[in-house]
């Protein structure tokens, strides 16, 4: 039995899974991707979508919030007007005159209302309003240069209705090439005959010019008028003098402009605006000395 058993031990296995050969050379490692990446990147692949989706809301929330593209400055309107204890449906023109109206004795409702009228761009009806105010607070200085800076700003814009008016007249209506000049005899004679589109033209144009013009002045008065009014209440203050000499130049009262230029030269004759200010009030002083009325010399 026990060679019967030895030999069986020693017999080759006919079935038995041959090793094939190991190849020459350096056998190549696969490389397999670390269980820690296979976890970041199957769970990125799976929630990429809702962080796509959630960015999408942060961006949509801050166009929102900031009012990109929108003309306003988003939440920061709403909470500018929540620390001012106001709001943008008690903001309007119409509801801050009720306001004032029905309390015509607080002045500060009538300069709410001169603000939003001004950011409105309506100038007349905001000149109203800080008069309105005025008539309450008449000593308050910096209201008074918001009115002064007000009948300033009409100015300009008649200014620039005078100068358009004047243009449009020159391309309606230009001179005929070649026309002589009106001192010369013929020029005196073609003067005498009416040319029907530039007296339509002329009638037309020239009254907004002339309506401009007049409102310039007027309004350059008017600042004239409140820029005195803070010169009494700060007669000390340089600048103030010297606002009150420019709007007076600008509306032609040298009489008024002579003597707060010379006020703000003693009160500030190192200014930067010194220089500038001293050759306005010569050139003034030789103007009003041409136009004086002579005096009669007596025998």
């Amino acid at each position: 039995m026990a060679r019967g058993t030895q030999h069986r031990k020693r017999r080759t296995q006919t079935h038995a899974r041959v090793a094939p050969a190991a190849p020459k050379g350096k056998a190549k490692r696969v490389k397999h991707e670390r269980w820690e990446d296979q976890l970041f990147f199957s769970r990125l692949r799976v929630h990429a979508k809702w962080m796509f989706v959630f960015l999408a809301l942060v961006f949509a929330v801050g166009f929102v919030i900031f009012g990109v593209g929108s003309g306003s400055t988003g939440i920061s309107d709403v909470l500018q007007n929540m620390f001012n204890g106001s709001s943008s449906s008690s903001s309007s023109a119409s509801s801050l005159r009720k306001k004032a109206e029905a309390h015509p004795k607080q002045a500060k409702l009538w300069h709410d209302l001169a603000v939003k009228l001004q950011t409105d761009n309506d100038l007349g009806e905001a000149t109203d309003a800080l008069k309105r105010y005025l008539a309450l607070r008449p000593r308050d200085d910096n209201v008074l240069s918001e009115l002064a800076n007000l009948y300033l700003r009409r100015a300009d814009n008649e200014q620039l209705i005078y100068g358009d008016a004047q243009t449009r007249a020159r391309v309606l209506a230009p001179s005929p090439i070649g026309q002589p000049t009106a001192s010369s005899p013929l020029g005196k004679a073609l003067s005498s005959v009416s040319n029907p589109v530039q007296a339509a033209v002329s009638g037309v144009v020239g009254q907004g010019s002339s309506d401009a013009y007049s409102k310039y002045f007027e309004f350059q008065n008017e600042a004239t008028g409140v820029y005195k009014r803070i010169a009494a209440l700060k007669p000390e203050d340089a600048l103030t003098q010297l606002q009150l000499a420019q709007a007076a130049v600008r509306a032609g009262d040298a009489k008024t402009a002579i003597p707060a230029y010379k006020r703000f030269l003693k009160l500030a004759p190192d200014d930067l605006s010194a220089p500038e200010a001293r050759k306005a009030l010569k050139q003034l002083e030789a103007q009003q000395k041409a136009t004086a009325t002579p005096t009669t010399k007596h025998k």
